[in-house]
């Protein structure tokens, strides 16, 4: 097991945020992974273009207030992903 997919396996049950190359940052629960797909539950899907807040100040908030999902589950593409973090370890 590779040492990335170590790091994705003890985030399993922890509310994570991933940042994506796109306009969007997305926060929720992992509940796996495959090659392809990060799988989150409760998930607040958000898109940058909608608000004036960044990424920094989205996850401040989150951090704060928890998350206000708007997806039930999400799949995420791997090829995406610029960043993720479980939500603890982002310093406020």
């Amino acid at each position: 097991m590779s040492e990335d997919s170590q790091y994705l396996e003890q985030l399993i049950g922890k509310t994570v945020v991933v940042d994506l190359s796109s306009l969007y940052v997305i926060a929720g629960t992992l509940i796996g992974q495959d090659q392809h797909y990060l799988f989150l539950e409760n998930a607040d899907v958000h898109d940058l273009r909608d608000t004036t807040t960044t990424r920094e100040t989205y996850v401040h908030k989150i951090g704060l207030h928890g998350i206000a999902a708007n997806r039930e589950r999400a799949l995420v593409s791997r090829r995406e992903v610029v960043s993720l973090s479980a939500l603890e370890d982002i310093i406020r």
